[in-house]
């Protein structure tokens, strides 16, 4: 449970970088210029810490990890009759004409990071050869991972590999993926095959080969599926294969040191509360943040203040925790949050009782074995399933023998000054495990498909099926629930009706008032998001908006 690399990154957001308001801007904020600076591989890392640090820095409305799950079938808007946005979303509308422009500039903010360090490799006197090949592998993880987050959330966008300000109009597809997988791949061949069981305590959080190569596994099946596609398209005209990737993620299944934990529980931090009876009962031990499963995941530090950005702490776990209880000792330990993302009662009444992730991930209020008093409607709840994502929820821990006051668990275990719940959340965001891992190789045609599969059944005492399309479909659904795979899972299988289907006349409370609400999916926006209008503004028309969000028409009325 190491936190020293997140500690690290934080402060990069305090040093020697501005608010998110200068994103794009390409003023050399550290009063250095290319003629002096970066010149040593201690400069070198200083620019790798502020391309990481935007990693962990994007705020949840603007984040593929959690507005995915609100647009998926998983979950709903929820919050109070206020919260617009997350309920837009939701239900494929929008709130305002630049409800994601924080996030389309942080990421850009993260190429134009990446673009200047690749461009001043050559000027810096590297120890060593692999030393310079490390850094630039790091740095081209990001720079795909940045295209790749913009590509899912936006489609077609402007794509630059170089530091120097340009106004462009939307890159084909095709082109930009061509940019990820080359970066991707390059990723691949300069960062050093490390086992995760033989990382260094300091490398921990860094990006590994291992998460390269999944996450190629993840924008190959992503692209071949969403676009048609059998290949993924290469900058030089060429381009990589089923098979190459087949190799790439055998690579990681065999190779990385990644494994699944024994007990699909010990992944969420519940687990880690022996007072809670549910992990008492189950025998559960929290394997903490940074386990052997993790393969790409935000880290957040200890450090949270009003002083300092509280995007150091894990927000995402606030936005899903439980809303307006008056005293959340009577929820422990399920701690406070604004109630976004409340849970479908779909996937709960389609999940088998006799597998052990469908309790694991999903709490039942109205389950007085899961929780003493819930208030129902609590701070004009809306959206209100009675089902709540238990995989991001805060957790709490006692602070006294009387069991009437409660505390963020990171609190006692890290010995932090701060109890504001808001600022205490420093669970992991795992982005990709191995779990998801074993599942894209079924899914890619591995010559062990089926082993890979059968692992992932057989941790939580599933019988043997068979790893066709259709069955990972399901397992994918179950296993990595509320972890930001599941929208674009059905975007790139073309399974888009779906998300109409299961979001029928589905019962919710709005303030305890019972009504049906239904969703349908927009085909007209290719399930893509409205590019900022002001992005738009600033190109003087260069940029032109997604089909599907121009006007005003789809903007979601106040409730």
């Amino acid at each position: 449970m190491n936190k020293i690399f997140a500690i690290l990154l934080s402060l990069a957001l305090t040093v020697g970088f501005t608010s998110c308001e200068d994103f794009l801007d390409s003023e050399n904020l550290t009063k250095k210029d290319t003629t002096n600076y970066p010149k040593t591989p201690d400069d070198a890392d200083q620019l790798l810490t502020g391309i990481y640090s935007i990693f962990g820095r994007i705020e949840p409305l603007c984040h593929t990890f959690f507005i995915s799950e609100l647009m998926s079938d998983n979950c709903f808007g929820g919050g109070d009759a206020a919260d617009l946005s997350t309920k837009a979303i939701d239900q494929f509308k929008k709130s305002g004409e630049d409800m994601f422009r924080n996030g389309w500039r942080a990421r850009y903010f993260g190429v134009y990071r990446s673009n200047f360090l690749l461009s001043v490799m050559d000027q810096i006197d590297w120890d060593s050869d692999e030393q310079r090949l490390y850094i630039e592998g790091q740095t081209r993880f990001f720079r795909a991972y940045y295209f790749y987050d913009l590509s899912l959330m936006f489609g077609e966008v402007p794509m630059m590999t170089q530091p120097e300000p340009v106004n462009i109009p939307r890159t084909p597809a095709a082109e930009t993926y061509a940019q990820i997988a080359e970066d991707l791949m390059l990723a691949i061949k300069y960062i050093p095959a490390v086992k995760a069981t033989e990382a260094k305590v300091s490398d921990r959080g860094r990006i590994t080969r291992w998460a390269a190569e999944a996450l190629m596994a993840r924008v190959f099946l992503f692209y071949t599926g969403y676009y048609n596609t059998d290949s993924l398209p290469l900058p030089d005209g060429g381009s990589i294969s089923r098979a190459q990737v087949q190799e790439w993620i055998s690579d990681c299944v065999h190779n990385s040191g990644h494994d699944l934990l024994d007990d699909f529980r010990n992944l969420w931090p519940y687990s880690h509360v022996q007072d809670y009876s549910y992990t008492a009962q189950n025998g559960l031990h929290w394997a903490g943040d940074g386990n052997i499963e993790e393969v790409l995941a935000i880290q957040y530090s200890t450090l949270g203040t009003w002083d300092i950005t509280p995007q150091k702490c894990n927000q995402v776990s606030l936005y899903y925790g439980v809303r307006g209880q008056s005293n959340y000792a009577y929820t422990f330990p399920f701690g406070q949050g604004w109630g976004f993302g409340t849970v479908n009662p779909v996937l709960w009444d389609e999940w088998d009782d006799a597998d052990i992730r469908k309790k694991g991930s999903i709490i039942n209020t109205q389950d007085r074995n899961e929780i003493r008093l819930y208030s129902k409607g609590g701070g004009n709840q809306m959206d209100e399933t009675y089902f709540i994502n238990k995989k991001h929820c805060p957790v709490n821990v006692y602070t006294d023998a009387t069991h009437t006051q409660v505390v963020n668990y990171s609190v006692p275990l890290y010995g932090m000054t701060e109890t504001n719940f808001q600022l205490t959340n420093t669970q992991d965001c795992i982005l990709i495990r191995f779990a998801d891992v074993l599942l894209m190789a079924a899914e890619l045609g591995v010559a062990d498909a089926q082993e890979c599969f059968d692992r992932v059944r057989r941790r939580v005492n599933l019988p043997v099926v068979p790893a066709t399309l259709e069955n990972i479909k399901k397992e994918r659904r179950f296993e990595l629930a509320f972890e930001g795979v599941r929208y674009y899972d059905l975007l790139r299988w073309h399974d888009e009706d779906v998300l109409t289907t299961n979001q029928t006349d589905v019962q919710i409370y709005d303030r305890r008032v019972p009504r049906k609400k239904s969703i349908n999916f927009r085909p007209e926006t290719r399930g893509f998001l409205p590019i900022p209008l002001t992005e738009i503004q600033l190109s003087e028309g260069v940029l032109t908006q997604n089909p599907g969000w121009e006007g005003s028409d789809n903007y979601l009325e106040a409730q």
